[in-house]
């Protein structure tokens, strides 16, 4: 009788199939996390940006006596520039009543 020696190297189809699906469905399961994670961080930098602004709008008032009319009152008076006035996200930053906020 014969016997047959089963060749024990590598893995088979079904095993790296199966890997393949586990990767996969991993992979499905966390960029969505990270897509959340990039906005989550792209709108705490925009809020860090809007209070530069406002300190920037106090120290106007202090300056000048009075509030901004506008953003534009900042940048001419070169208490900002003009890329300080968009967020990286392209929300708009505006000044409102001595207020600085997003548009």
């Amino acid at each position: 009788m014969k016997k047959f020696v089963k060749n024990e190297d590598g893995f088979t189809l079904i095993e790296m199939l199966l890997v393949l699906l586990v990767i996969s469905v991993l992979i499905i399961l966390i960029i969505p996390n990270i897509a959340a994670q990039s906005s989550n961080v792209q709108d705490t930098g925009c809020d860090a940006q809007v209070k530069m602004v406002q300190s920037q709008v106090e120290a106007y008032t202090l300056n000048e006596g009075a509030d901004p009319a506008n953003i534009g009152a900042l940048t001419a008076g070169g208490y900002i520039t003009d890329e300080q006035t968009t967020c990286a996200n392209g929300v708009n930053i505006v000044v409102n009543n001595g207020q600085a906020e997003r548009e």
